[in-house]
């Protein structure tokens, strides 16, 4: 069942008004991982019925017939829901219908996503990118709500961003605003999957701290790890650590700089190591932004729930 009624009376400002009236509405959210497929109702600001199960491995044929296959599950004992909303890793094209790459799933390449699942339930589809999703819910009902303008961060095996002006969130031209974590930091640094030398992904992610501190220490070491040596004041991963959350809170600044939201939100499996990670981004984030701006940082609040809520309200504007 759900982790609580996250519905809130503030009003004062437009993203205010628009979790009130969102929270009316009843909608399903997927959100798709490399790994897992997360699902559940979103009813009146509640998340219920939340299941997660396994991604196929077989090709997008398959991952798409087992979303189907769940969704008409919660229709047949919530006949009233009738919005669906996915969340998928990767870039989407211009109309939001198609996923151009997911590189953590299997065979997810240039993927027909919204006319499949139509195809196969005969209700709207509505198409998110993950982390512009979680952006969504962390600005409606998570550490970001009352806020006129918000930023979502996600640092796990990737980074990813979405920016959320008025309760909605912002596309730019091309639909690619928010790519944070393919932003260049370090030219001829190493390459990401995204093939790009130096971006920030490639340097401060999970997989980059894993990556450079197996090679540091001439064994396989996970991200968690890393950074259980840090704090356990391990020469190597302890300068592995604070070199990684130095280019993410450098990256923060000149995101505030650029963007001057009110708060930047920060998920993800990386961020939940908690004050370690928190205290390294903040003090480069202040250093660098110090002379123009104070940067508000804050944890995330829906956990690994961000997804999902984030696809069904994704799916709840569309229709509104």
């Amino acid at each position: 069942m759900g982790r609580g009624n996250w519905k809130r009376s503030r009003t004062g400002r437009e993203g205010g008004r628009r979790v009130t009236e969102l929270a009316q509405q009843v909608s399903i959210g997927i959100d798709v991982g490399g790994t897992k497929i997360a699902s559940g109702i979103l009813r009146g600001g509640e998340l219920q019925e939340r299941h997660v199960q396994p991604t196929p491995s077989s090709g997008w044929e398959a991952v798409l017939n087992a979303i189907a296959a769940r969704v008409r599950e919660l229709q047949a004992r919530h006949p009233d829901v009738v919005q669906v909303g996915v969340g998928v890793p990767g870039p989407l094209n211009a109309d939001r219908t198609r996923v151009k790459f997911a590189p953590n799933i299997y065979g997810f390449t240039d993927v027909p996503l919204v006319d499949g699942l139509e195809e196969r339930l005969g209700v709207r589809v509505v198409l998110e990118n993950d982390a512009k999703a979680a952006a969504l819910a962390e600005a409606h009902l998570g550490a970001a709500r009352g806020t006129g303008s918000s930023v979502y961060v996600t640092v796990s095996t990737g980074i990813g961003a979405g920016i959320v002006l008025n309760g909605r969130i912002w596309r730019g031209r091309h639909g690619i605003a928010g790519e944070l974590g393919h932003v260049t930091v370090m030219p001829g640094g190493p390459v990401s999957g995204a093939g790009l030398d130096g971006a920030l992904e490639a340097v401060a992610s999970g997989t980059a701290i894993a990556r450079d501190a197996s090679y540091a220490l001439n064994r396989e070491v996970s991200t968690a790890e890393a950074f259980a040596l840090a704090a356990q004041g391990q020469p190597a991963a302890r300068r592995i650590v604070a070199q990684a959350l130095k280019h993410i809170g450098v990256a923060l600044a000149d995101l505030q700089k650029l963007l001057d939201p009110e708060v930047i939100v920060i998920g993800g499996g990386v961020a939940s190591v908690g004050e370690l990670f928190f205290q390294g981004v903040r003090a480069a984030a202040e250093e660098y932004a110090a002379p123009f701006a104070p940067v508000t940082i804050l944890p995330a609040q829906l956990g690994a729930d961000a997804g999902v809520i984030g696809a069904a309200l994704a799916a709840q504007q569309e229709a509104a």
